[in-house]
């Protein structure tokens, strides 16, 4: 059986103003439904994670440089 993608890095924590995951960015039901969806799906919502972990993590001030 092949592996599934995941991009969890074992750093499960919720952030109660976002909604994302602190280690991997993902929603409470992209994870529940991880295993689920269809590779082709995870490898979309991994490419969107970096940019979805910026604009919800980055600081205001860094931002703005």
């Amino acid at each position: 059986m092949a592996r599934v993608s995941s991009p969890c890095i074992r750093v499960c924590t919720l952030d109660p103003e976002t909604g994302l995951c602190e280690g991997c960015g993902r929603t409470r039901a992209e994870i529940a439904s991880w295993y689920r969806i269809p590779e082709e799906e995870r490898q979309r919502i991994m490419a969107e994670l970096p940019e979805r972990m910026r604009e919800a993590f980055t600081p205001e001030r860094d931002k703005a440089e």
